[in-house]
């Protein structure tokens, strides 16, 4: 029988906890789609190259699988309450220093602010899970949701600040305010509960690698192919309406439509498919959604941009589906923490890859032809791993 500090017990599931967890959500898009959302005029300010604008939208998701790595080792070391205050402190940093200077700054802020969105997108899921065990469903959709209405928000308002202020930087860094609010409500509301004595037991199925298991490197996969789609629209979706002759500040609007439409979709799937003993048919509707919404981009891109959009943000509701999967194919709140890393480290790493090679095909071929042909197959296989995962079985 040991006795467990207060940092090492759960967070008390309250009202003011939940709401912590949703701002701390809303703030982890932001980075990404507003700096997309202005991309053109970054880099005719910076006068970068493109393997440049390239290597920028690749960063998120190359920093989201490094981060990732430490973010168990923080929430043990730290607590979870103190864990993602740090990583929220460390986002808000990151937003400010990449606004102040050159390229190379604007990498090196994008890439600290990057390392604290990856701990809180590691954690949180952990947080949900061991302080609302009755309802999983329930708050990971409330996280998703807000997490998505904060890259709408972003990427609707940030042209809008540009013109308003006369400054990408100034628009771009006024994100900041959001996240250090999301500081002070964080700590206000993330409590753990009295120290309560637990018994310590070397269970052989949690001393398993997980790196053993089938079933979590088809999560692990599937993890980061949505996490690669995902990214890749935020990325470039903005430019390639540009390119099919939508004006940039429209170009902006409908990426945040897209942002704002996968809220519907993480408030209302999580739950669903939680009641369901098989999230696979949940899975294939959004894989069939987005796969018809990037072959209108492919086909067509300027007979119904508006249409197209919509069905890529419906499709990007895969992303909850994702972590509760995670969830519901743990047994333990240790194993979630186990497999959130493993998935959302290597999977951001496999994420990475995409807006790079997206922007330098482009680049290339002087097209988005084989951009969008090389999307539409990984979006098959993650239709197809999706479904595998979403069967009922446990890691």
């Amino acid at each position: 029988m040991t006795v467990v500090k207060n940092r090492h017990v759960p967070l008390v599931g309250s009202t003011l906890l939940a709401i912590g967890v949703a701002l701390a959500a809303a703030n982890l898009r932001p980075a990404v789609t507003s700096l997309a959302s202005v991309l053109g005029d970054v880099r005719a300010a910076l006068g970068v190259s493109a393997a440049w604008t390239s290597a920028l939208t690749a960063v998120p998701a190359l920093c989201f699988g490094f981060a990732a790595f430490a973010a168990p080792w923080l929430g043990r070391r730290l607590g979870m309450a103190r864990a993602i205050g740090l990583s929220l402190g460390v986002l808000t940093l990151g937003l400010v220093l990449r606004v102040i200077d050159g390229p190379w700054v604007v990498l090196g802020g994008t890439f600290i602010a990057c390392a604290g969105i990856a701990v809180s997108n590691v954690l949180i899921p952990v947080v949900v899970k061991a302080s609302f065990p009755g309802k999983v469903g329930l708050i990971t959709g409330v996280y998703t949701a807000t997490l998505s209405a904060g890259a709408a928000l972003a990427a609707a308002l940030t042209p809008r600040l540009e013109d308003f202020l006369g400054s990408w930087r100034l628009a771009v860094g006024a994100w900041a305010l959001l996240s250090a609010g999301a500081v002070v409500v964080w700590f206000a509301g993330a409590r753990h509960g009295s120290e309560a004595s637990v018994v310590r037991s070397a269970a052989p199925a949690e001393q398993r690698s997980l790196l053993r298991s089938p079933l979590a490197w088809v999560i692990t996969v599937f993890f980061g192919l949505q996490s690669l789609f995902a990214y890749t629209v935020m990325g470039w979706l903005p430019a390639m309406l540009v390119d099919s002759g939508v004006d940039r500040n429209t170009a902006g609007m409908l990426l945040a439509v897209s942002m704002l439409l996968s809220v519907p979709v993480s408030l209302f799937v999580p739950p669903i498919a939680a009641r369901f003993s098989s999230q696979g048919p949940m899975v294939l509707v959004l894989g069939v959604l987005s796969f018809a919404g990037m072959l209108g981009m492919l086909v067509a891109p300027s007979a119904a941009p508006g249409l197209w959009v919509v069905l890529i943000g419906f499709g990007m509701g895969m992303f909850p589906l994702a972590l509760l999967i995670m969830s519901l194919r743990t047994k333990s709140t240790s194993d979630t923490a186990r497999l959130s890393a493993m998935a959302q480290s290597l999977g951001y790493l496999i994420a990475a890859s995409g807006p790079f090679a997206f922007g330098v095909l482009r680049e290339a071929t002087g097209s988005w032809t084989v951009s969008l042909v090389l999307q539409l197959v990984l979006l098959a296989a993650l239709t197809a791993l999706g479904m595998i995962s979403g069967r009922p079985r446990f890691v």
